[in-house]
Order: structure tokens, then sequence, then C-alpha cells
């Protein structure tokens, strides 16, 4: 019985690992968001963001690939500034402003469709196999098509208010201000969210070629996220040159709000990564809709969220067929093999990395 215990435990914690990881991007989702409605500027928040990320990773890489670490080339540093140019840069900006006009429900219920937005791409760009007659290639075109009907519901529809055991008697305020431009806010939001993703498919996409010649996986997130922090200083930057004040915060949860997330980023990188060397890229993308079930409790009860009907099937429905990519994308023939690739903040981008390694030509 005694030595039972301890392989229980070691069986449990690919499990308990994952589940933290994603209680901590809901988490920070909330702080973010939080933060961004107390007057914090997006663009500042990922130039902080991944200033902290990159002064927590990089004595890791320093350290542990300091001899296994290939010869950095003019070429391959080209190659890093572009992607990270895709993310964090773009992607995170186009994530917290869409975050911003919506709400953090809403927002992580979107960031589900990042395997659809990559399958796609990756089907553009000739790096993804779809063999029409088998089941499995089936079942990510119909993933594909469901998620972009759950997005569209989601958007479209918004149905009664949901009244939960804590929600009930209260008020509940526009999220995004006055009720005449909610709408608006929500379309735009959406756009970006959806912009986002793309840009975080593209980043996926490249980052595949960029790891056959630059292997040193915890090296690269270092050096992406020292770029994105350059990158995205500018961008701030130049958005916010006519209010520096929004460079200026105190222990509050604009502060809490920087420092978490990078130390989330960092956390999510050592973390996942092992996690993927034992139980595959797969096995990490089934929990991805768990956060979204934290956010959803944790905003209704800290940031007076609503939760719709409509929102909800849509949800359901986003999730439905995410897991139909994910599935179709397990029985892809040879199977993707788990190598622990780059996993980086928000969301775990490289879940679907490894994927797309394997059925590269």
């Amino acid at each position: 019985m005694e030595s039972s215990l301890p392989q229980l435990f070691n069986n449990a914690k690919p499990f308990l690992a994952v589940i933290l990881v994603q209680f901590g991007y809901a988490v920070m989702s909330i702080i973010a968001k939080f933060a961004l409605n107390q007057g914090m500027s997006p663009h500042v928040l990922v130039a902080y963001r991944m200033a902290v990320a990159s002064a927590l990773i990089a004595p890791f890489a320093i350290v542990l690939e300091r001899k296994s670490r290939p010869k950095m080339t003019l070429t391959i540093f080209a190659k890093i500034m572009l992607i990270s140019l895709f993310e964090p840069v773009l992607d995170h900006n186009l994530y917290y402003t869409g975050l911003k006009y919506t709400t953090a429900t809403f927002t992580t219920a979107m960031c589900n469709m990042l395997p659809t937005f990559t399958f796609a791409m990756a089907c553009i760009f000739k790096l993804e196999r779809v063999e029409i007659r088998r089941v499995h290639s089936q079942a990510k075109v119909v993933g594909t098509m469901v998620t972009v009907g759950g997005a569209m519901v989601m958007t479209l529809i918004k149905g009664p208010v949901l009244e939960l055991p804590w929600t009930k008697g209260r008020n509940h305020l526009d999220q995004s201000g006055a009720s005449g431009g909610h709408e608006h806010d929500l379309m735009k939001g959406t756009l970006m969210l959806m912009a986002g993703c793309c840009c975080w498919s593209c980043f996926i996409i490249s980052q595949a070629v960029i790891l056959k010649s630059y292997p040193a996986k915890l090296s690269l997130a270092a050096l992406i996220c020292t770029m994105g922090t350059v990158e995205g200083t500018i961008l701030a930057f130049a958005v916010e040159w006519r209010n520096t004040s929004v460079w200026l915060f105190h222990l509050d949860s604009k502060f809490i709000a920087a420092i978490y997330g990078g130390m989330i980023s960092a956390f999510a990188v050592t973390t996942l990564g092992s996690v993927m060397k034992k139980r595959g890229p797969v096995f990490v993308s089934a929990f991805n809709p768990l956060s979204l079930v934290i956010v959803a409790i944790l905003g209704s009860f800290l940031l007076a969220e609503e939760i719709c009907l409509g929102r909800v099937i849509g949800s359901i429905i986003i999730v439905i067929g995410l897991y139909l990519v994910l599935w179709g994308k397990s029985k892809d023939e040879p199977q993707s093999k788990p190598d622990g690739t780059l996993v980086r903040a928000d969301q775990q981008m490289a879940t679907i990395n490894d994927g797309i390694q394997s059925s590269s030509p």
C-alpha cells in the first residue's frame, strides 16, 4: 500500500500540473480585466508582462542550455524578431484590447478557437494533410466549422441572463460602458480576438520552422520574450506617446497584473514543457476549456460579469469543435511524438505546434 502511494502521486502529477496552470491562466484573465477596467493601457501591460517573463526565463535558459544552445546567426535572429512580432507583440496587444472591450469569460472562450485557426492556416501553407475520406480528417474539418459557428453564436446571440446562486439580486452593470455602445464594442472586441488568434497561429507555424535550425526551446522562449519586450515597448510608446502617465503605477491591480502575468508565463514554460514530454500536446490541450469554467465563475463573482444563455451555448459549441479538432489531430499518422515543444504565455500555443511539425513535409 505504501509503495502504491508514490506511484499514484506520480501518475496524478501531470493532471495536477495542468490544472494548476489553467487555474493560473484563469486568475490572470480576471486580474488583467480588473486592471484594464481601472484604466491600465493594454499596450503597457504587454510590455511590462514580457519584461517580467524575460527576467524570469532568461537565467534558466542561460544555465540549462549553455552546452546545447546552437550558434546564433543573423538569419535566425531576424526570424526571431519576426515571429516575436506576431507573438507576443501583436497577439498580446490584440488579446488585451479585445479583453478590454468584452469580458474575461468571452475572451477565454474565444481563445479556444486557436487550434482551429492553426489547423486552417496549416492547411493553407500545406503543413497539414487533409484526407477527406478519413474520419479523423473529417473531424478536423467539421470541428473547424463548428468552432467558427460557436464564435458567431457567442457574438450575435445574447439571450437571457442566467442567475447563479451568488448573483441573485445583483444589479448587473453593462460590461462595456453605455448600453448604446455595448454591441459595437463587443463586435470590435471579437474581431480583435480573432485577429489575435490569427497572429498566434502565424507564430506557431513560424516557430515550427525555426525550431528545426534552433532547437534550444528554452533559449528560444527567452529570446522571443526579450524581443517581444523591446518591440512591445516601442509599440506602447508609439500608441501612448501623448499620455506618459500610463507607464506609472503603484502597488495596485496594474502592478499585480504585470508581475503576475510574467510569473505565470515563466511557470507555464517550465511546467507544461515537462508535462508535454510525458503525456504529449493533445493531453495538455484537452484541459484548455477548464480555464473557461474557472473564469466564468470567478468573473461573475468578482467582476459582476453577466452569464448569458447565448454566450454559454456558444462556448459549449466552441469547446465541442475544439475537441473534434484535437481528436482528429491525435489520430494523425504518424502520430505526434511529445518532445517538449516550447509553451508560451496566456494560452498553450505549442500544444498544436508539435502536431504541425510531425505532419509537415
